[in-house]
């Protein structure tokens, strides 16, 4: 009687709100579910909205009643519509005593807030009490929070209590323990690095669920080194056959399955662990036989099991038994009505075919039903499977039929991968040039602007070089064969813009210019006259430079248009003088007669060459490193061989080289000792320190070479197949009624060798082009020559530059600008000693700078010994380190300084000079 009484009060408490829930709460999950349509759906919740926001304003509000607002405000949240005006009360209930309200809370705010949020710093101190909890149940609900909010700034606050809770007596907090350090090392792997041996000891924990979430984080760490797991391989093995022979508790069976989610996790760790090693493999055979044995392919998840059981064997060492289980488990997927099933087994067939393609002749009809089958995905992944089979004896078919495909599909993603396919596979296995040329077409044709534009100029750039044939004549018949295809396509009302990449304008340019040159008279039509016109005014300058080049050539004569463009020079390289050599004559005269020379465009935007800024850091970062080795000792000064120069003319000097602003010299320099005895600085390397100020990083260019995955034993295949093969043949099938064009269709398909054809990069035969053996042919990915062009000059580098012979000026403005100097600085200089018998501190001007080793080292070369005072020595009196600034006085100073040293600056690039030296 009085559990009828309790029955009776739970079912009136549903009728009036529902197990502590009141009827306004079961009102507005009812409307939502009624509401027809999104604008209604938004009212209600917009109402709702406000009435929230309306009783959270009110004081004393029981905590049953807030507990149904927060839950009230998840349903907004997962309605699509902004509710952070109760994130704080979310945040509020997690401080709560109550196990029901914390839970909530944590509940809510892991639902609410992103690990980012601003509200995360008031969890923090919370979780950190609740992880020391004496309840279990609290310490589950803050590693559920831990999971979702924690950051990376914030795991160090409760790492060490998570580390700790992974020897909890509770299984259910060690497990969520593990789950916790796993996203640990998913946000930031450096700071739980020294931790990753706690995952292998939770591999032997006693409880299954424990082993069962250390196997998520030892995947991902196998996946980065599997080399260093190889040890837990009989460990990985012997948890599977366990699981296998259902020695796990029943409460882990799912659908009659043992354990089924703990089988599959392991068949990945076992697939990369056995990839490519032969001991690791062989041990893994007999429970890989049992699992493929005893599986049950009646349940989905049995079929799932079976299926990672096929990609472990096609990933691991092959075995000819196991091979064979594994066509038999296929050719139960292929057969069956789901076409869940059919994709399985057409994928799985794709990963068999690379150990053993015989497996794909005996299910070549399944594999053309699934062609054939409606299934748009299904179809998809049987294209993905030809692929896979396309060798020259059935690429016509299956290019074919994928052209067909990409014409029935509208998906512009998919069209553009189909026709990817398609023009690789026309690359690699095309039987004749005409059959490449047609199918390209297609391609262009169908496809349109979804093929890559490399490929319709490789096209054009084969068909004028020919296709490597020993004869022009067939080459000439194969272009006139292109011609008449391309004159019936243009006579389409529509054509996608692949198709006149070669603009009409220059194909005019081209026929009159043929026309010209061979001495016949050039009528231009009306239609071609009215169209040049329209390009003269074109926003296009390219196009408009076309029009004005084609009426210039319409006018030359003959002899002018053959040497333009010649008719039988389409294969020869251009060579191009980018130094513009032939101009300097013309520049030397201009520069005797007192021009400026030219500061590339580079230099005058303070911009320095991008090449040699890498270089420049790599060589930064080697000299900014210790060394070890001794101190060179000091070379005498190489005296430079200067003509004398009068000082009796006035040379102005312009003010943007005179006044530039200094920086530091971070590299080293060195005389040139290459049987010259100009002193010449050694610039490469160095960083640029005139123009406008840039900021540089050094940074090392590392090559990250593409890691090499070994075979898996290519050349143990062999006995696998012949086993297989022998294995087949022995047993006895049953004779269908098939249909003869899918009999016709499969022979195509599968015909021929069933030897794998390795795609060769080179498919066709190279053409005859001026420059050797060309690449125009179709033989990589991208049918395309590729010219190599010499790098761009490297402006700061002046090692390798001629010397000058010209006359010097003869006005020398260092000279000219000592005049103006303090009358308190007194220097004498003495050409005929040769010598110069005091060095003088030039980085002692530089006082406002710090100066370090390297860019001591720049001016190496301008110092020598001191060999005691003579009569001709050279007094230099330095000016105090106090200075700070640019200042002209100062600037001229170190020119006089410069040029008492022996060193004319004329002889070495002037604008160096004087921007280094102010």
């Amino acid at each position: 009687m009085e559990q009828l009484k309790t029955i009776g009060r739970e079912l009136a408490m549903g009728s009036q709100g529902g197990f502590g829930q009141s009827k306004e709460f079961l009102d507005l999950v009812k409307s939502i579910g009624e509401a027809r349509s999104k604008a209604e759906e938004d009212r209600i919740v917009l109402r709702e909205i406000e009435t929230l926001k309306r009783r959270l304003l009110e004081p004393d509000i029981p905590k049953r009643k807030m507990k149904e607002y927060i839950i009230r405000l998840l349903y907004v949240e997962m309605l699509g519509h902004d509710a952070s005006f109760g994130y704080i009360h979310a945040v509020k209930m997690t401080h709560d005593d109550a196990l029901p309200l914390k839970r909530t809370g944590y509940l809510a705010v892991t639902l609410f807030l992103s690990d980012d949020h601003d509200l995360i710093i008031l969890i923090v101190n919370t979780i950190q009490k609740d992880l020391r909890s004496d309840n279990y149940l609290v310490v589950c609900a803050a590693l559920n929070a831990v999971c979702k909010l924690i950051n990376d700034e914030t795991i160090p606050a409760v790492l060490p209590q998570v580390v700790e809770l992974l020897g909890h007596s509770k299984e259910a907090v060690r497990k969520k323990a593990v789950m916790a350090l796993h996203r640990f090392y998913q946000k930031s792997p450096g700071a739980v690095s020294h931790l990753v041996s706690n995952f292998r000891k939770r591999l032997c924990d006693n409880d299954p669920g424990v082993m069962g979430a250390s196997l998520c984080p030892l995947f991902d760490l196998v996946t980065i080194d599997a080399k260093s797991y190889k040890d837990l391989v009989s460990s990985f093995v012997s948890i599977l056959k366990q699981v296998a022979e259902r020695r796990l508790p029943k409460s882990y069976d799912y659908h009659q399955m043992p354990a089924p989610f703990i089988q599959v996790k392991l068949l990945k760790i076992l697939a990369l662990l056995g990839s490519g090693d032969k001991q690791a493999s062989e041990s893994m055979y007999t429970v890989l036989g049992d699992i493929i044995r005893k599986s049950d392919s009646s349940t989905n998840i049995g079929n799932a099991v079976l299926y990672e059981c096929i990609c472990c064997v096609a990933s691991i060492h092959p075995n000819p038994k196991l091979l064979e289980s594994a066509a038999d488990v296929i050719a139960k997927f292929l057969k069956s009505d789901s076409h869940n099933l059919k994709y399985m087994g057409i994928d799985a067939l794709g990963r068999l075919i690379k150990l053993s393609p015989q497996i794909a002749e005996q299910h070549q009809l399944a594999v053309i039903d699934c062609l054939e089958d409606p299934d748009d995905t299904l179809k998809r992944k049987t294209f993905e499977l030809l692929y896979k089979m396309t060798k020259s004896s059935n690429v016509e078919v299956i290019v074919d039929r994928m052209v067909d495909y990409m014409i029935s599909i509208s998906d512009d993603h998919y069209k553009t991968y189909i026709a990817s396919r398609c023009v690789e596979l026309a690359e690699q296995f095309a039987p004749s040039n005409h059959w490449f040329i047609q199918t390209m077409n297609k391609v262009f044709e169908h496809a349109g602007d979804l093929v890559n534009i490399k490929v319709a100029h490789n096209l054009m750039r084969l068909i004028a070089e020919g296709f490597g044939e020993d004869d022009d004549a067939t080459d000439s018949q194969l272009r006139s064969s292109a011609v008449e295809s391309y004159l019936r396509i243009i006579g389409e009302p529509k054509l996608p813009s692949m198709f006149l990449q070669a603009y009409a304008i220059s194909a005019l340019m081209k026929i009159y210019a043929f026309e010209v040159a061979a001495g016949r008279k050039v009528d231009m039509l009306p239609e071609c006259q009215s169209f040049i016109e329209e390009l003269l005014a074109s926003h296009s300058t390219d196009l408009q430079q076309r029009a004005y080049e084609l009426q210039a050539v319409v006018g030359l004569d003959a002899q002018a248009v053959q040497a333009i463009l010649p008719r039988d020079t389409r294969c020869e390289e251009i060579e191009v003088d980018k130094d513009l050599s032939f101009l300097n004559g013309y520049v030397d005269q201009a520069i005797e007669k007192g021009a400026q020379p030219y500061i590339a465009e580079d230099e005058r935007n303070g911009m320095g060459n991008v090449s040699n800024l890498r270089s420049q850091d790599q060589h930064e970062s080697i000299q900014h490193g210790l060394r070890f080795e001794a101190y060179e000792l000091p070379k005498p000064p190489m005296q430079s061989k200067v003509d004398p120069v009068s000082s009796t003319d006035v040379v102005p000097v312009p003010e943007a080289l005179s006044y530039r602003e200094t920086h530091p010299i971070s590299s080293v320099g060195s005389t040139s000792e290459a049987g010259s005895s100009e002193l010449k600085l050694r610039l490469d390397g160095v960083q640029k320190k005139w123009g406008r100020p840039t900021y540089s990083t050094p940074t090392s260019s590392t090559t990250n070479s593409p890691s090499e995955k070994p075979a898996n034993g290519a050349s143990h295949v062999d006995s696998a197949t012949a086993s297989y093969s022998k294995s087949r043949d022995s047993q006895n099938t049953k004779k269908t009624e098939i249909d003869p064009e899918k009999q016709k269709l499969a022979a195509s398909l599968f015909g021929g060798s069933s030897q794998p054809e390795r795609r060769s990069s080179t498919g066709h035969k190279a053409s005859r082009s001026s420059g050797g053996a060309a690449d125009g042919s179709r033989g990589s990915k991208a049918v395309e020559k590729t010219i190599q062009q010499p790098p761009p000059p490297d402006l700061l580098d002046f090692s390798d530059e001629p010397t000058v012979t010209s006359a010097l000026p003869s006005v020398d403005p260092f000279k000219q600008l000592e005049g103006l100097l303090d009358s308190s600085m007194s220097s004498t200089t003495n050409h005929n000693a040769g010598t110069a018998t005091i060095a003088p501190d030039i980085m002692s001007l530089y006082g406002d700078s710090t100066a370090s080793q390297d860019s001591l080292d720049i001016f190496h070369g301008l110092s020598t010994e001191p060999t005691g005072a003579t009569s001709g020595e050279t007094t230099v009196t330095t000016l105090p380190q106090s200075v700070k600034g640019p200042n002209a006085k100062d600037a001229l100073e170190k020119d006089a300084l410069v040029r008492q040293m022996g060193v004319n600056p004329t002889s070495q690039n002037p604008n160096l000079f004087r921007d280094l030296l102010g």
